[in-house]
Parts: C-alpha cells; sequence; structure tokens
C-alpha cells in the first residue's frame, strides 16, 4: 500500500507527523508535489474541509479516495478525523477497512469558459454588498422566473450546511440526488428554495448590476461574470474515506440540524464571522473586519461572544508574536 499527503497552506510538521505514522504502521507514503506524483492507493489531505476543498480544485487524480484530516479541534463534513487521532485509526485505512463516501460535485462555467469544480457552492453577486443583482434563472433550457435580489446560490447537498443556510435554504441528506438554488434576500417575497435534480443544466443567465458581477467557487475565488453562469453535474464525484463509524449520512445530518440551531441563535455579526473564518481560515482582527465591512467594535464584540461561546480561539501568530489570529475552534 502507498498513500500520498497533501498539505497545501499547512505546516510542514504535520505532514512530518502524519509520514511518521504511517512509517511506524508500515505504509509506504510520500508528499505530493506539483514535479513530484506517484502511484498512490490513497490520498491524506491536510488543512481540514478547507484543505479537502482545495485539493480538489487542483489539478491532481480526483478517482483516488483521499482522507481528510483537520490539525485543530474543528469537527468538518469533509475532514471527520483530527490529526491527533489519526494514529489510532491507521490501521482500519492499512487494511482498508473503510467506506468510501461519494460527494456530488458541481460543474462551472462562467460566459462560457471552464472553471474548476466545486464541493459546496457556486455564489453570484455584485461586487459591492448591499447592491441588488438581476438575473434570470433557467433549469434544463425552462425560465424558472427573472429576479432582483442581493444575489444567488447553486449548492450541492454537502454544501447545504454552508453558505445556502445561512440565507434561508434547506439542508439536504447527504446522498441526495439533488441540488439546490436559493435566491438570496429577493424583492419578491413569495420567492424561496427551489431543489432540482442532480442531472439538471442550471443556467443563470443575463446577470447585471450597477457594478460588475463576481461568481465565488466554494466561498474562496472570485471571478468576474459578465453575462452568464452555468452549472451541471461534474464526473467523477469526489471520493471521501470515512474511517469512523459515525460518519454516515445521519450522523451528518444530525451535525447539520445542531449546528443550524446554534448559527440560528447567534447575532448576525457572530454568524458573518463564523462562515467567514470556516471559508478563509485564521485571520486577524484586521482581517476580519477587512473581509466583513464591519466596523472594528462590531467586531471585537463578536469576537468576544464567540470566543466565550467556544466557537472561535485566539493564538499568537508566528509571523509577529504582536499580532493575535482566530480560528474555528469547534462546530460540532
Amino acid at each position: 500500500m502507498q498513500i500520498g499527503i497533501y498539505g497545501s497552506g499547512t505546516t510542514s510538521n504535520a505532514a512530518k507527523t502524519v509520514k511518521k505514522i504511517l512509517d511506524d504502521a508500515g505504509i509506504k507514503s510520500f508528499t505530493i508535489t506539483k514535479s513530484k506524483n506517484k502511484p498512490a492507493d490513497c490520498i491524506v489531505v491536510l488543512g481540514g474541509d478547507k484543505g479537502v476543498r482545495n485539493y480538489f480544485h487542483r489539478t491532481f487524480d480526483s478517482t483516488l479516495p483521499i482522507l481528510g484530516i483537520s490539525e485543530g479541534e474543528t469537527s468538518g463534513f469533509l475532514a471527520q478525523i483530527d490529526l491527533k487521532e489519526f494514529a489510532s485509526y491507521v490501521n482500519i485505512l492499512k487494511k482498508q477497512k473503510y467506506t468510501v463516501e461519494e460527494v456530488p460535485r458541481l460543474g462551472v462555467k462562467i460566459d462560457g469558459k471552464n472553471v474548476y469544480p466545486v464541493l459546496n457552492d457556486v455564489a453570484v453577486f455584485s461586487s459591492r454588498s448591499a447592491m441588488l443583482m438581476e438575473h434570470t434563472l433557467r433549469v434544463n433550457g425552462e425560465e424558472v422566473w427573472h429576479d432582483n435580489s442581493d444575489g444567488i446560490i447553486v449548492s450541492t447537498p454537502i454544501g447545504s450546511s454552508a453558505y445556502s443556510m445561512s440565507a434561508g435554504g434547506p439542508m439536504l441528506f447527504p446522498d441526495s440526488a439533488v441540488f439546490e438554488i436559493i435566491s438570496v434576500n429577493s424583492l419578491d417575497v413569495t420567492r424561496r428554495p427551489i431543489i432540482v435534480s442532480n442531472d439538471s443544466s442550471i443556467e443563470i443567465d443575463d446577470i447585471s448590476a450597477r457594478l460588475h458581477c463576481e461568481v465565488v467557487l466554494d466561498g474562496l475565488d472570485r471571478y468576474k461574470v459578465n453575462k452568464t453562469v452555468e452549472c451541471s453535474q461534474f464526473f467523477p464525484p469526489a471520493k471521501i474515506i470515512r474511517l469512523k463509524k459515525d460518519s454516515t449520512a445521519i450522523s451528518a445530518l444530525a451535525k447539520k440540524v445542531h449546528l443550524a440551531e446554534e448559527l440560528l441563535s447567534m447575532p448576525p455579526s457572530s454568524k458573518l464571522l463564523l462562515k467567514t473564518l470556516e471559508y478563509e481560515g485564521a485571520l486577524t482582527q484586521k482581517d476580519l473586519a477587512n473581509k466583513t465591512l464591519l466596523p472594528d467594535r462590531t467586531v471585537r464584540l463578536a469576537l468576544s461572544h464567540l470566543l466565550k461561546k467556544g466557537y472561535v480561539k485566539k493564538k499568537v501568530s508566528i509571523r509577529d508574536a504582536r499580532q493575535k489570529i482566530y480560528e474555528i475552534s469547534k462546530i460540532e
């Protein structure tokens, strides 16, 4: 058995720890780089859910199953094993007594040009917040609505617990063969999220706003769009290794329900900071203010709330000891 180790944006110490655990278990391993890639049975991906998304955004062999590992205390939907507990599961990995979950992906075209497929969601918004965007939604070539709203989100089942849920979208069972579409803060008060079959062709056309509009992929990268965004199921799906017995569709749905209850009880500013940290990773207070456009005082109060509840932890920046950085500590 041979395992590749991928850790873009992670510390080298974490990769060394994983390699040592694999070596001690008698498993051959190598670090994946742009210039170094070997045949492998599976891939260990560091960096939690964000690391898993980054991995599938790259041009690696997406036919291999991957095991996502978190380096902190974050409990994710894609990476459900913490680095500190990896050693206790390595023999299950060695004996290949794990299950592989196929996670659907969305293929995306922006103005006719292919970009990388996403695991969570495709969001289209005006480049400036609080500015309406006009668009037409078509499914399988048939017009569904012409709308004026803050934006629109197309989500996979695994992504239904992320941005779309915060925008009022339903939670989808992870193995549901559907995608969901949410118009965000539509001027039409009767507008509701819709569910479509995952073999549907989704087109967001006639996109316009006072300023240019942007497509946000998995909450990570932004692309300017002139007129049209097309979404459809992408093959092959992502293959995620599940080592824990409770890592089933039902347990994932239970986590989503609990997360929804917690999000509903949070002040909007705290919710926004938490989602920003989930997508962006560790940030300083200044970075959070810049990315959320919230006043400094509001950011301080929201961070205080999240720290008190235990959702966020504060650490000293390695680059500058005078700086404090904030990251998610748990979402259970």
